[in-house]
């Protein structure tokens, strides 16, 4: 009479569809990734017949002033007061900063004027106002 052994389990791991895994893992992280851009305040800008785009890096900072007077620096709310302390900050972390002012066309000029007059106090002279093209884009 034969004994029968019993065939030995391998303990490996199948490496084969580990590419195929790892692909497609990418493409969901890929496809699933949301990158922060910076929200602002809903605001209507005026239109423009003539502008000039500054390509966009980090070296910007976005004032947002929507139809009620809110301001908004970089997505965080401040008051028209407080601009100054703020803008005097980060012109001194990098002296090269461009403001690019984006006001709501329904918003009072007396508040732009008086923001103007808080980023020249923090010596922030490098002012860009977005406004939009006849086509629609931002200017």
């Amino acid at each position: 009479m034969k004994i029968k052994t019993k065939a030995k389990r391998s303990s490996r791991i199948p490496t084969a569809s580990i590419a195929d895994i790892v692909f497609l893992l990418l493409i969901f992280f890929m496809s699933v990734t949301v990158f922060k851009e910076y929200q602002g305040l809903r605001v209507e800008l005026p239109l423009a017949k003539a502008t000039k785009k500054i390509e966009r890096k980090r070296m910007i900072t976005h004032i947002w002033i929507n139809a009620q007077g809110e301001i908004n620096v970089d997505d965080v709310m401040v008051t028209l007061e407080n601009i100054s302390t703020v803008m005097c900050q980060k012109i001194s972390e990098n002296p090269a900063t461009i403001v690019s002012l984006r006001a709501d066309s329904r918003v009072k000029y007396a508040i732009v004027a008086q923001v103007i007059e808080e980023l020249k106090q923090s010596n922030a002279l490098r002012v860009n106002f977005a406004t939009l093209t006849e086509g629609g884009e931002t200017g």
